[in-house]
């Protein structure tokens, strides 16, 4: 979706930085301007200034900066979208949707009405429960047994969920208000005849651990048996507000301190991050009970540049890393750090360091297995190195996996280990990769950049620049501007900072598809940065547009361009044979308009000035 800057200016002016930031910092008038403490880093003395005139605030400790929607952003974690509309909502302002029906507005509104009333229904019901705790010295007593602290307890938002079958409606006075199973509080059976049985609370007789979005706001619940009961942990369903495969427990409470402690510790479960919160490591969040997916990683990476999984280092333990680091190869750029610990198979990070202390677990932390490492180590699983089908084996397996990653040094140095391993050349080893299509898992993210592997290895130079033209001819020609210029800027999304604010409004206005890709590239790339097609690819997975870019990228060459200088001619030139087009038919429209106002004439004439200026030096792409 694309926004208006219009409509951002308006946002902007009419929001109050002073009280946006004043919601989560406590600020103190200072001259013309309010102090505080810096929320993003430590500090004992502020340092963090707010202007109510200029609408802005900076930390001259950290350096960070900027106006209410970028507060927003960095303090919760939310994308430029979202932080435009909660502000927007904050102050009765109508996000414009234009290319949204007024059919598809309606629901959206409907939508996101149902989903905060869920939420006000999850906070009652996690309120009642962590009244529930203090009255219950059996649940209290298992806490305390866990080493908990009222502290922690309280910062996490922990309840107990009674014995019964029906203790929600003590809660609930009308248990069967549909909401109740929406939200997935309560089960409702159906009866043999096909209409609804039962009605009974999903949650009986656990500590209960609330599920928080990057705003606070309660989506949903994990609950764990006070025995050895199965099943001993048990989540909230799929709900409209609620998805383990993209949420992450314990990040809303860790935000501060995995900014604080420069990484953040991903850990198998509630009462792991708990626990470590109470050790002296609150930067620490969990999957919840999924494998790590790369919205999980893509969501970390907003927060920080380094990303610590921490697993069991039983059999287990290796398959949740192992699906892991396909969630992190997308993302692990060269300036972002995965890392993957192993604790003892007898050990979680919570006995780890009962037993051993906070340093020994903080050296663990240190001396994690890098995520090349870990890589090459996955890749060489079951391979005897000392014969030609191990070590054939090998790059079969590492191809899918190198492929996966984003293009930069690492990769290109990672090519040059694994050749090594199979006593390749690295132009070798990528030559081959080339012509052997990759599979598995990771393969459909990596076949394009594999495809070009020869030119990533030992070796490598850069290829001399060649015309346009003579590169066109090498691949299969796009069907027009439109699919030419989006292709190049799927490949070199660096590029999308190069070109002019009008060139910008030019594209996102494109008809159909192209309009509706590049709108969203445009957030993407103002969230996240500059990312390869690889990132975007996985980004773009189930949205609408998803079917174009693959079409576009697919069987193209273009992506192993290095030359971006020379890709950033090409766009200016196409860009610039789009505007001309532009300027023609707002010429016409102004002719006929002529008609009937003679006024019209000036615009015509502005027009077809300005048409001409930009026709002059045009370059040669038709």
């Amino acid at each position: 979706m694309a926004i208006p800057q219009s409509f951002i200016q308006e946002l902007l002016a009419r929001a109050d930085v002073v009280e946006i930031v004043g919601r989560t910092v406590q600020l103190k008038k200072g001259g013309a301007n309010f102090m505080g403490l810096c929320p993003f880093h430590a500090e004992k003395s502020p340092s963090f200034t707010v202007s109510p005139t200029k609408q802005f605030y900076h930390c001259f400790g950290c350096g960070k900066h900027g106006d209410a929607i970028n507060f927003l952003m960095e303090q919760t974690g939310m994308s430029f979208i979202e932080a435009v509309r909660d502000l927007a909502q904050h102050y009765g302002l109508q996000v414009p949707e234009d290319e949204a029906s007024p059919q598809d507005r309606a629901r959206a509104a409907e939508q996101r009405q149902k989903q905060a009333t869920l939420s006000d229904v999850l906070e009652k019901a996690g309120e009642a429960w962590r009244k529930q705790l203090k009255n219950s010295p059996r649940a209290v007593d298992y806490l305390k047994r866990r080493g908990l602290s009222g502290e922690v307890a309280k910062a996490f938002g922990l309840g107990y969920a009674p014995e019964g079958w029906r203790g929600l409606a003590s809660v609930f006075p009308n248990y069967d208000d549909p909401l109740l199973a929406e939200s997935g509080l309560v089960i409702a059976s159906e009866g043999e005849d096909g209409s609804e049985g039962k009605r009974y609370d999903r949650f009986r007789d656990r500590i209960m651990f609330p599920i928080r979005n990057v705003k606070g706001e309660c989506i949903g619940f994990g609950g764990r048996v006070l025995g050895d009961e199965k099943p001993k942990y048990l989540n909230s369903p799929e709900t409209p507000v609620f998805s383990k495969g993209h949420e992450l427990y314990g990040l809303f409470e860790a935000r501060n301190a995995i900014r604080d402690a420069g990484y953040v510790l991903v850990t198998e479960g509630y009462m792991d991050v708990v626990a470590l919160a109470q050790l002296g490591f609150p930067n620490a969040v969990a999957t919840l009970g999924t494998a790590c997916t790369t919205d999980h990683v893509q969501k970390l990476f907003r927060f920080t540049d380094s990303v610590v999984f921490s697993f069991d280092g039983d059999a287990a333990g290796r398959r949740a890393a192992r699906r892991a680091l396909d969630g992190a190869l997308p993302y692990a750029t060269d300036v972002r750090t995965v890392k993957f610990l192993f604790l003892p198979a007898e050990h979680d990070p919570d006995s780890y360091i009962r037993e051993f202390g906070k340093e020994a677990f903080a050296r663990c932390v240190t001396e994690a297995v890098p995520l090349s490492r870990f890589l090459i180590e996955s890749a060489r699983e079951g391979c005897d190195l000392a014969t030609a089908e191990g070590r054939a084996r090998l790059a079969s397996n590492a191809k899918p996996l190198w492929g996966a990653l984003p293009d930069g040094a690492l990769k290109r140095q990672l090519l040059g280990e694994i050749a090594a391993l199979v006593q390749l050349e690295a132009q070798e080893l990528g030559s081959l990769w080339a012509a052997v299509p990759a599979r598995g898992g990771a393969s459909r993210n990596a076949e394009r950049s594999s495809a070009h592997a020869g030119d990533a290895g030992e070796g490598w130079r850069p290829r001399p620049a060649r015309p346009a033209a003579h590169r066109l001819a090498g691949r299969a020609q796009p069907v027009n501007r439109a699919d030419h210029a989006t292709r190049l800027l799927l490949a070199h999304s660096q590029l999308w900072d190069q070109i002019s604010g009008e060139e910008h409004g030019l594209l996102c206005a494109l008809p159909g598809a192209h309009g509706e890709l590049l709108s969203w590239l445009e957030a993407q790339l103002h969230e996240h940065g500059p990312q390869p097609w690889a990132v975007l690819r996985e980004a773009l997975r189930e949205h609408p547009a998803q079917a174009l870019a693959d079409q576009l990228m697919l069987g193209s060459d273009i992506a192993a361009t290095d030359d971006h200088g020379e890709a950033l001619a090409e766009l200016r030139n196409l860009l610039k044979r789009m505007l001309i087009d532009q300027l023609k038919a707002e010429e016409t429209e102004a002719i006929e308009a002529a008609k009937l106002d003679p006024a019209a004439l000036a615009r015509y004439r502005e027009l077809q000035a300005r048409r001409l200026a930009l026709e002059t030096g045009t370059a040669a792409v038709q």
